[in-house]
């Protein structure tokens, strides 16, 4: 008997009697993708592509992993996002998880930083450090990373339009630090495609935002060698209700769209490569969210080798962070969210992501606390030196599951590539508004399986209780604004004003022309120019995107 005719042996005989009371409970089990999970899955019949599928860790298309020992000789680097209020109280909380085991930062920006805005801006108005840290000039930046010693630490920073002056910032008071800035290591997120799609932190048209990046890109890959220039971003596109497929093909042909520009802009492919970085959700369902990071994996290596010609292997290596999922995160019986989190995280580590951050259970009702945090970072520590995952390189190999499930999710993610080459790329894509109804036509049919008790959200559609929150909270402070204008007033008149304007005066020519603008940042950010007077010179040049109606 053949392994196939078991197999049908087996269905037909031992699942009989049980596959009415599947029925019962559910007609389809499928991911959230849409995928149908087999009843059983059975190993492929082994050839020549299957193999070449897989590999060995560290070697092409790293479907297994991007590093040849993965976690056996290095954990995964254990970065808390975190910034609220001031530089200063945003500098205590980072020191507080470095103390506690936090082995990287990553600084949450608030909305007017975000979008270019100094915090004694009228628009900024009761919006400074409400959701991350307010950072108008180069003081605020020092004082976020007061005794914290910026050549021994990777920091990655959330910021996007504004993402060059930001990093200019960084790299000023790394070099008033004294560090080496060809030593620095971290990440900006600098992901402008998905500000259009998902986020709407954008401040500039297309051109002029891809130029940004691009400058980027050309001025670290010989000034920051060991920067990532970009970390290309699934997180908010799958926060905004995409589907893991959806997740992994709109990230990927957006970092088709940013390599074309970079290749437009005359930079060879192997030059840049190996400094663009990733970074994906890490939702509930665990088997497709590992599946998940193996297919985005193995799709890159492909695009960046065949499509793109990229000669070395860093090149077609998909290097990512990973984030547990907000939106999943639950303000009824909120310590249920630790379990949830604990899920997300270890998808993350069995997917073999580089670095992650754990969400608190207290996210959906207020900015986290101390203790809730601790909690947070707890888990990865619990995950990496308890649970035993880490001490395999790839402790899922041979699922047949998990590789049945991947080469799903790439048979319908390259479907999606192929239709958004089809318009043209990815920013005609989203100019007709294509990404966007995809996402919101995904959110709509989860939002509906929830209401109808398809879906069961634990504390919410069912196994409800009535409950007195007990949590600790932490209250926002209104008088942090006032502080904050009063600390840029002073700035403004201790400042040389004519030195300023002439900087300003500098920053229009160079928009206009095509010169890299990233040392011109630099050298503004250093005479204490703010953000606010740098992204306002640069809106009077070059205009601000405004979203269209579809």
């Amino acid at each position: 008997m053949t392994k196939s005719d078991h197999y049908q042996t087996w269905q037909e005989t031992t699942l009989k009697k049980s596959l009415d009371k599947f029925k019962e409970r559910r007609e389809r089990f499928e991911t959230t993708s849409g995928i149908e999970i087999p009843r059983l899955a059975t190993p492929p019949e082994p050839d020549s592509a299957y193999e070449e599928k897989l590999s060995y860790p560290g070697e092409y298309p790293f479907t297994r992993g991007v590093q040849p020992t993965m976690y056996r000789s290095r954990f995964w680097t254990m970065r808390q996002y975190a910034g609220f209020a001031t530089a200063e109280d945003t500098n205590k909380r980072y020191r507080y998880l470095l103390a506690n085991g936090q082995t990287g930062l990553s600084v949450a920006f608030d909305l007017p930083t975000q979008i270019g805005y100094d915090a004694d801006d009228p628009i900024a108005q009761g919006e400074v450090g409400k959701v991350g840290v307010s950072i108008s000039s180069i003081k605020d930046m020092e004082q976020l990373f007061d005794q914290i010693p910026l050549e021994k630490v990777s920091t990655s920073m959330t910021i996007n339009a504004p993402a060059g002056v930001l990093l200019a910032m960084y790299i000023a008071v790394a070099k008033r630090q004294g560090a080496d800035i060809k030593q620095l290591r971290g990440t900006i997120q600098n992901d402008i495609l998905k500000e259009y799609v998902a986020r709407g932190t954008y401040i500039f048209p297309p051109a002029p935002s891809m130029r940004l990046i691009t400058d980027i890109f050309q001025f670290c890959s010989k000034e920051v060698p060991y920067w990532n220039t970009i970390s290309i971003s699934g997180y908010h596109i799958r926060e905004a209700g995409s589907t893991a497929v959806q997740e992994v093909a709109f990230t990927l042909a957006n970092g088709i769209a940013y390599v074309e520009a970079a290749l437009k802009a005359g930079l060879n492919i192997d030059d840049f490569a190996g400094q663009l970085s990733f970074f994906f959700n890490a939702h509930n369902n665990l088997l497709e969210e590992v599946a998940k990071f193996r297919t985005a994996r193995r799709m890159w290596a492909r695009i960046m080798r065949e499509r793109f010609k990229a000669q070395k292997p860093s090149s077609w290596q998909l290097r990512f962070h990973t984030q547990t999922a907000g939106s999943t995160l639950t303000a009824q019986q909120p310590e249920n969210n630790v379990v949830r989190v604990t899920l997300q995280a270890l998808s993350a580590v069995l997917g073999g992501t580089q670095s992650l951050h754990t969400n608190s259970m207290d996210e959906a009702l207020w900015l986290p606390t101390e203790k809730s945090v601790r909690v947070a970072l707890r888990t990865q520590q619990v995950i990496a030196y308890e649970s035993g995952v880490a001490d395999s390189i790839d402790p899922l190999a041979g699922s047949y599951l998990i590789e049945h499930l991947t080469d799903e999710i790439e048979t319908s993610a390259l479907d999606y590539i192929a239709r958004i080459d089809e318009m043209g790329g990815a920013m005609q894509s989203i100019e007709r508004g294509f990404m966007q109804n995809e996402i919101q036509n995904a959110a709509y049919a989860a939002q509906q399986a929830i209401e109808k008790k398809e879906q069961i959200i634990v504390g919410v559609n069912s196994f409800e209780v009535k409950e007195e929150r007990s949590l600790e909270r932490l209250v926002f402070d209104p008088a942090i604004e006032a502080v904050q204008r009063a600390e840029l007033k002073h700035l403004r008149e201790a400042r040389d004003g004519e030195k300023v304007n002439w900087y300003l005066g500098r920053l229009v020519d160079a928009a206009k022309r095509t010169e890299n603008l990233m040392p011109l940042f630099i050298e503004c950010v250093e005479n204490d120019v703010t953000l606010g007077e740098i992204c306002n010179t640069l809106r009077g040049v070059w205009g601000e995107y405004v979203a269209e109606g579809f």
